[in-house]
């Protein structure tokens, strides 16, 4: 029995001294305690505290407090850390009593979840989804773009429905207050050459592009020489894989090709299109009597090399000629014609590289040059269509030679800061050249010539304090030789969120620009012409659902009077100013509704500005009070169709009869023309979607623009005497589209199914 008790000895000491040592040990533990919150004095719930290096720790509760014990002793760290916050690391001594430590987290800045400096501007790209209003397949399925980049800016607000002249009119401004770029660099002729009382469309496919940036105002110091608006786009980068098109429609034929490398490191294509209007002008009786049917050409190449991990070498090339002719009733001489014929061959170069470089630097570099040739004619004819020439009316015989060469240069250095905070400065050079010769109805020439440099600095940061709130600030310096005048422009907009998926923002801004060149050259010395922004925004962008609430208020300053010099209208000072002020809204929904996409947009426009010849501050003829647009796109996924329907409106806007009475303009007439209405529809028929392995993608589209039929006024021409005046209508009221498109290798069902979804 002695071994068995010996045993049972043994077992209770051993238990006796595990008590003990337990009890030792309790008796040694230290607590520590607190609470974790952010600096906005708010509990951090979920907040993960613990001793480095050792597995004494804790997690906050919904009250952020926290409590555990240890049994280390000494100097030790302390990790405090949670998702969306800066890790914090504080040192303690441990000696025996209890501890109380408050910890204060600071926010983590990131492009999930800061707030994004977005007042004056809506982005569509890859960069800020959040921000996303239009991307290529919005801008080629919205029913009343006709498949334009600017027919589709001009459903969100700020925009004017100007129907009888191209370019974005924006908040009181001139087409011509509005510049584009591609790749950083400024893109001078857009849009198709002029014609009397015809919009014509822009130059470059949506497609090319996978960023896009309106600015309304206050935008980027990086940009320049635009009293009212930037439109800052992008070009794609290396495409998925080699891919083949095919377009054929009623008025047109494209064709393109892109090839891919086998390591996917590079790129080149090309693209070719051909366009006669000649069935439609046929089938759609024209206001116009059309002697050559609009023919347009044009064709495009591009290559993409990958020059390493981070950098990116790209060009793009554009070429396109067109030739159009057509008369009209005179409004001078009842019963002749007035003629007007243009030819126009323009070409394009962008070359841009992008690299990352050491210690968080990144550089972008980018050069782009224009062409531009346009030969115009004009004259007076009888119903024989043969030129006459009447006394008082030589001024309608004429022909005119423009040659355009433009060259853009701009570098930009980025150093990023901590979290999303960056700094970057850099420098752009513009260079112009217009040669115009003039050939009056005798057959005398007058040549002309004009050249300009705008040498720029600039310099902006993006501050971010935290999630809640960031800072851009930023100035640009402009010297112009033409003016022989610099100027210094600030840039500032602050924004802070207010909660889930919504934000505060307000901007301001100063900018500048040159008098336009159709006005110059000036008999007397001229400044830049200015504007000063200042804008109030609120966003909210949460679940596929968007709001935008905007204000703003411009203020103009040395604006362009105009007055006859010689037998033209020229710039003879900077004496003009004016104003605008207005608010926008904004809403778009893809939630609400299964396949369902909308959007509402609705501006309310004051502006007045006294600036070319117009005898005091009035509302200039392309500004409409009150301007809105709905635009829905309806997925029928059993029938593979895209429904697409958009409906624009815009109030009567103001028109004027100013004629030079002596030494001073004064109005002969002025009135108001008819609201605009315009509703549009377009099917969009996709037979491959659903198809396992498809290797063609098509799209088959019918469009209707007006198909209401609605008689719509631009406004009113007078006759040079101002005796008789006639309404600027369309060129026809209805337009319809007909046509398919075919891509090989590369399925885009996904892309506008996601769109429509």
């Amino acid at each position: 029995m002695f071994v068995p008790e010996m045993k049972v000895m043994k077992r209770l000491i051993l238990f006796l001294l595990l008590i003990i040592t337990a009890a030792i040990n309790l008796s040694a533990q230290v607590t520590i305690k607190g609470i974790i919150k952010d600096n906005k004095d708010k509990p951090v719930p979920g907040a993960s505290i613990a001793i480095k290096d050792s597995y004494d720790g804790a997690t906050a509760d919904s009250s952020g407090r926290y409590t555990f014990k240890t049994t280390e002793k000494g100097k030790q760290l302390i990790v405090v850390s949670n998702i969306g916050f800066k890790t914090v690391e504080q040192a303690i001594s441990i000696e025996g009593a209890a501890i109380t430590l408050d910890i204060t987290l600071k926010q983590e800045v990131t492009e999930l979840t800061a707030v994004v400096l977005s007042a004056g501007s809506f982005e569509a790209s890859d960069r800020k989804r959040a921000a996303a209003v239009l991307d290529p397949i919005d801008i080629v399925t919205t029913a009343s773009a006709n498949g334009d980049i600017t027919g589709a800016l001009k459903t969100l607000p700020g925009t004017q429905q100007v129907g009888e002249s191209e370019g974005l009119f924006v908040r009181g401004g001139t087409a011509a207050e509005t510049k584009t770029f591609i790749d950083g660099t400024l893109v001078n002729n857009f849009f198709f050459s002029s014609v009397p009382n015809i919009a014509q469309f822009s130059r470059f496919s949506p497609f090319i592009f996978k960023g896009t940036v309106f600015s309304t105002g206050g935008y980027s110091a990086l940009y320049g020489q635009a009293l009212s608006s930037a439109l800052i786009l992008e070009s794609i980068d290396l495409p998925e894989q080699s891919s083949a098109n095919l377009g054929i429609t009623v008025l047109s034929g494209s064709a393109g090709f892109q090839q891919l490398s086998k390591k996917k490191n590079s790129s080149w294509g090309i693209n070719y299109s051909y366009t006669d209007l000649s069935l439609a002008f046929a089938l759609i009786k024209q206001r116009q009597d059309f002697s050559k049917v609009p023919v347009y050409h044009n064709l495009d190449a591009n290559f993409r090399i990958k020059t390493s991990k981070t950098g990116m070498l790209k060009y793009y090339g554009y070429y396109s000629s067109n030739k159009l002719g057509f008369t009209a009733a005179s409004i001078d001489s009842v019963g002749y014609l007035d003629r007007f014929a243009i030819s126009n061959a323009n070409h394009y170069h962008n070359l841009s590289w992008k690299e990352n470089l050491p210690k968080r630097w990144k550089i972008m570099m980018g050069v782009s040059y224009t062409n531009n040739h346009d030969k115009i004619s004009s004259s007076l004819q009888d119903n024989n269509k043969s030129d006459v020439t009447f006394s008082g009316l030589e001024f309608k015989n004429f022909g005119l030679d423009n040659r355009g060469n433009y060259f853009n240069a701009k570098t930009v250095l980025e150093k990023k800061l901590k979290g999303l905070s960056a700094f970057r400065f850099g420098a752009e050079y513009n260079y112009s050249q217009d040669k115009v010769r003039y050939k009056d109805y005798n057959g005398n020439e007058f040549p002309s010539a004009l050249k300009e440099q705008i040498k720029s600095l600039f310099a902006e940061g993006d501050i971010y304090a935290t999630n809640d709130i960031a800072v851009k600030a930023g100035l640009r310096m402009e010297h112009s030789s033409l003016l022989d005048q610099t100027n210094i422009a600030p840039r500032a907009s602050v924004a802070y969120k207010l909660g889930k998926g919504s934000q505060a923002s307000i901007a301001y801004g100063v900018f500048y620009q040159n008098p336009e060149r159709r006005y110059l050259p000036s008999p007397n010395a001229l400044d830049f012409m200015k504007a000063t922004h200042y804008i109030l925004q609120y966003q909210k962008v949460l679940n596929q659902q968007s709001l935008r609430l905007e204000a703003f208020y411009k203020k103009y300053k040395g604006l362009v009077k105009t007055g006859v010099v010689g037998f033209t209208e020229a710039a003879v000072s900077n004496a003009g100013f004016g104003d605008a002020k207005g608010v926008e809204l904004f809403w778009r929904d893809k939630k609400t509704f299964k396949n369902f996409d909308y959007w509402v947009s609705y501006s309310f426009l004051d502006t007045k500005r006294d600036f070319l010849n117009f005898p005091f501050a009035i509302t200039p003829n392309f500004a409409a009070k009150h301007t809105a647009s709905l635009v829905a796109k309806k997925f029928v996924q059993p029938w593979k169709m895209n429904l697409n329907a958009a409906y624009n409106f815009a109030s009567g806007r103001p028109y004027y009869n100013i004629r030079l009475d002596g030494s001073q303009y004064k109005f002969t007439d002025r009135g108001t023309i008819p609201s605009y209405h315009n509703v549009s529809f377009a099917i969009n028929y996709l037979p491959f979607i659903g198809k396992e392995n498809a290797k063609t993608f098509a799209v088959y589209v019918l469009q209707v623009s007006n198909i209401f039929n609605i008689k719509q006024t631009y406004g009113y021409q007078y006759s040079y005497n101002g005796l008789r005046k006639q309404e600027i209508l369309p060129t026809s009221r209805m337009f319809v589209f007909i046509g398919a498109f075919i891509s090989f290798g590369v399925d885009r069902s996904d892309e506008v199914m996601n769109n429509a979804l």
